[in-house]
């Protein structure tokens, strides 16, 4: 990760009380909010590459559906339970995730290697520029210290709180 993505993330670690209030107040006008996210998300990754970080990939695991490990799974040639066997666990909330970070399918240059098969959760993280992102303000609330966007647009949220 480059120096300004981690100054983003720890800028977001200091703010995270202010960046909490901010999302709350998203509830009272989520039309609004969304907008905003759409807004400042298009901004973002205009600038910024991905495989520039990674840090999502490194640090934490996505969620498996079953539709995704019959897709993956297919794309090894191996029956479904291999791949949850040989790759997966149940967390406490009963998803599958992967058994380690970093993720296993992250080549060296920050490449998934499963890229076009990736589960749904991967396709869209970091999950800013989706519909009624007040929903998923917790989700967002923890995004922002794994990943550099959201850490901006969350600051961004707060100083237009102000």
């Amino acid at each position: 990760m480059d120096a300004q993505s981690e100054s983003l993330i720890e800028k977001a670690k200091l703010e995270r009380k202010q960046i909490s209030k901010a999302l709350e107040k998203g509830k009272k006008r989520p039309k609004e909010f969304d907008e905003f996210f759409h807004g400042e998300h298009d901004r973002f990754f205009r600038h910024f590459d991905c495989l520039t970080c990674a840090n999502c990939c490194k640090t934490t695991s996505p969620i498996f559906r079953a539709v995704d490990i019959k897709r993956i799974a297919k794309r090894f040639r191996i029956k479904e339970q291999e791949f949850i066997k040989q790759y997966l666990k149940i967390d406490d909330d009963q998803d599958y995730v992967l058994k380690s970070s970093p993720c296993v399918f992250l080549d060296e240059d920050n490449c998934c290697s499963i890229y076009e098969d990736r589960p749904l959760a991967c396709r869209e993280y970091p999950h800013t520029d989706r519909k009624q992102v007040v929903q998923i303000n917790a989700l967002t609330l923890e995004n922002t210290a794994i990943c550099p966007a959201v850490a901006h647009i969350c600051l961004q949220l707060v100083q237009n709180s102000k």
